[in-house]
């Protein structure tokens, strides 16, 4: 079953078009490599499936609903940039996250901070940025949501905890659960890809199996990627 569905999804900004006739469709037990140059809407379309924007045409259903309220119930997202209040503890966002989403696994989210060695007495403001972010993404990943939009999940997290952290996506979302995850380190997020998107100046130009595309094309997705979207 269908957990995302675009159908003819465009957005505009005035005279200018973020994303034109988007039709993308993502099954459940998948992990989606959201992919494209900077500009080519990836973030836009994440901010659609989140709710944080409205498209200008088009339909967009998540597990059988249109987005909103009812939707956070099982949308867990990541943005590209900060977001938790930097003057809180992590033990308190922990607290925080509890009382918003019945679907967080507090055990999980302990477990993964203390492999990361985080401490949890810490205010948000006193981490390093890269801790920050593994904070956040842990955060996010400790719900068992259905639908999960990662917006460059490591940009900013040193190599050492990469792989780490790129297990813990693949480990703590079931068969039932989506992951699409938007970034530019493609080569470091390819192993654990079931499909790719690449999307180029708002429009879907592929959208394959990333075994398929491989031994289609014969090249790494990273390495087709540069292909494609070479200057």
């Amino acid at each position: 079953m269908a957990l995302i569905e675009c159908k003819d999804v465009s957005k505009n900004y005035g005279s200018t078009v973020s994303l034109k006739q988007v039709n993308l469709s993502l099954e459940a037990g998948r992990i989606v490599g959201l992919l494209g140059p900077n500009g080519s809407g990836k973030t836009t379309l994440i901010k659609l499936l989140e709710h944080l924007l409205v498209p200008t045409s088009g339909l967009i259903i998540l597990n059988e609903l249109a987005p909103g309220a009812k939707t956070k119930s099982f949308v867990s997202y990541l943005p590209d940039r900060d977001f938790l209040p930097d003057w809180m503890k992590v033990n308190d966002l922990i607290k925080m996250y509890k009382d918003f989403y019945e679907d967080f696994d507090e055990k999980i989210a302990r477990e993964m901070l203390e492999n990361l060695h985080i401490d949890c007495t810490k205010t948000i403001k006193k981490l390093s940025k890269g801790n920050r972010e593994k904070v956040q993404l842990i955060l996010t990943m400790s719900r068992q949501a259905r639908i999960y939009l990662l917006d460059e999940p490591i940009a900013g997290v040193d190599p050492a905890a990469r792989d780490y952290i790129l297990h813990t996506i693949v480990s703590h979302y079931n068969e039932n659960a989506v992951v699409l995850i938007s970034t530019h380190l493609i080569n470091d997020v390819e192993s654990i890809l079931d499909e790719v998107v690449f999307l180029k100046e708002g429009e879907v130009v592929l959208h394959e199996n990333a075994d398929e595309l491989r031994e289609k094309t014969g090249m790494s997705v990273d390495e087709y990627f540069r292909e494609v979207f070479k200057c």
